[in-house]
Parts: structure tokens; sequence; C-alpha cells
């Protein structure tokens, strides 16, 4: 599987048998979303900068909400959770996606806003890859997302959602993230390749440079 940042919260994740397109973001950001073709697009929430459904084309099917849904042997799953530490009184509903194929699982958190809970963890289980927003301001910060890593113990963690050039909104810098998690500096990738593995491995921290 390969995977491509376009920044905020909007990846590309190329299966064998499907493309997924994740959180694909407005304009009005302030970043550029080129245009995309998949075969499945992910919303976590319905806000500008994470339900811009119109930029995938390829007759793309949008899974949006909680459940269990399959296409092109891709199997997805939607977790209920909230945008902010009080049950979604303030910035209301996300869905956080396990996603597998190949071998391989990914979690995608979307606009996570607080620590989920023991059963929120059960169903994230432990994915080979942790897609986690990390810049505050209605979502996890930097400590709150280390300590979501130290709860799912993936194998490789994507630091998302954070203050990028030209970003209008106002983020926290990966930087702070990098820091709790123990990295003294990690140089962005263009891309990232992940194959299955046996065997356990510790969690390893993955910046990836967003494509414009």
């Amino acid at each position: 599987m390969d995977i491509t940042w376009f920044g905020q919260s909007c990846f590309r994740l190329r299966f064998k048998a499907a493309t997924i397109i994740t959180d694909p973001f407005d304009g009005q950001i302030g970043l550029k979303l080129p245009r995309q073709k998949a075969e499945i697009c992910t919303i976590s929430h319905d806000h500008p900068d994470h339900n811009n459904q119109r930029a995938v084309g390829g007759e793309a099917v949008i899974f949006s909400g909680p459940g269990e849904y399959e296409r092109a042997g891709i199997f997805v799953f939607g977790i209920a959770t909230f945008h902010d530490r009080r049950n979604g009184r303030d910035r209301g509903r996300n869905t956080a996606f396990r996603i597998e194929g190949d071998g391989l699982s990914v979690c995608h958190l979307g606009d996570l806003g607080h620590v989920p809970t023991q059963s929120q963890i059960e169903e994230l289980h432990a994915p080979d890859v942790l897609l986690i927003p990390v810049g505050g301001n209605g979502t996890l910060n930097a400590a709150e997302a280390a300590e979501v890593v130290g709860l799912l113990s993936p194998r490789l963690v994507i630091p998302m959602h954070y203050q990028l050039p030209g970003l209008k909104m106002k983020l926290d810098p990966v930087s702070r993230f990098l820091h709790e998690m123990g990295v003294p500096k990690a140089t962005p990738q263009e891309s990232l390749r992940v194959m299955p593995v046996a065997e356990a491995h510790e969690t390893q921290v993955v910046v990836l440079e967003p494509k414009q």
C-alpha cells in the first residue's frame, strides 16, 4: 500500500484493488487539493476542511458515518467518536475509520477531539498505520495524541492536521507532537510504501511532505 498526504487530514491510500481518499478539503482553507480519482472516499465529519467529496472523481463511493462497509475487497469500519471533549456539544460528532486491505490495517482518526474510550480502542484495534491529528484547536493536541498512540500501539504513526504554510486556520506545529513522542528530528518523506510484516515492531513516527 502506498500513502500520500495532501495536507490537513486528506490522504490517498493506494491498495492493489482500490484507491481511497480520506477527508478531502475545500480550497477555502488555504491549501490546494489536486483533483483525485478513487473507488472509495471517507468523510469523518461535515466540515469544509474534511467533506469536499466533489474533489474526488472516478465514481467514488462515499463512506461518511459509523458502520461496516466493503468495496473491491477493501473493508472499512466507521467508529463513532466526537470532535471535542464534551461528547460533541461543542463541535459535533466525528467518525474514525479502520480500513483493511492487502493484509494491512490503517486507522484514520479524522478530527478526533478526545482520548478514545476503552470500547473505542477495542474497535480501532492495533493498526499497522495510524493517521492521527496532532494540532489541537478542537482536535487532539500533541500530548493527547501521544497518549492515543500509546493506547493503540500502531506500527507506524503519521501525524496530520497541524500547521502548514498557507493554512488559514491556526493549529500547533508538528514539532510539539514529535517532542512528546521523543523524536528529535524527522525528515519529511514524499510518500510511504507499507508492506505487511509478521513480527511486532516498535512504533515509528513518519512525517510526510504534503503533495500540492
